[in-house]
């Protein structure tokens, strides 16, 4: 594969990940879509380092970015877990009493 088609593939995920936040009630779902667009991000990231400087830097580096999404990913679902579990609320719509 190259470049071109390497960010045709991030610029899918991107697209997917963007419809299922806007398209989306559910804080879990939202939260997929969030993920997906990440990962989009780190796609193209990661396929522009290994053809413009194809060091292990650039590996690690993204090993690293895929590591704190994955813990950042799951505080996130404990958060919604929690929520759902003190006030029964799942939608974004009815959390709308959380904020500040």
């Amino acid at each position: 594969m190259n470049l071109p088609e390497f960010l045709v593939l991030a610029a899918a995920l991107f697209s997917v990940g963007l419809y299922g936040v806007l398209s989306q009630q559910s804080i879990v779902m939202i939260m997929m879509g969030l993920e997906l667009m990440i990962n989009a991000v780190l796609v193209a990231a990661a396929a522009f380092w290994y053809f413009a400087w194809p060091t292990a830097d650039a590996q690690v580096l993204v090993v690293v970015a895929v590591t704190a999404m994955a813990v950042e990913m799951a505080a996130g679902f404990a958060v919604a877990t929690v929520v759902f579990r003190a006030r029964d609320i799942d939608t974004v719509d009815d959390a709308t009493d959380l904020k500040g």
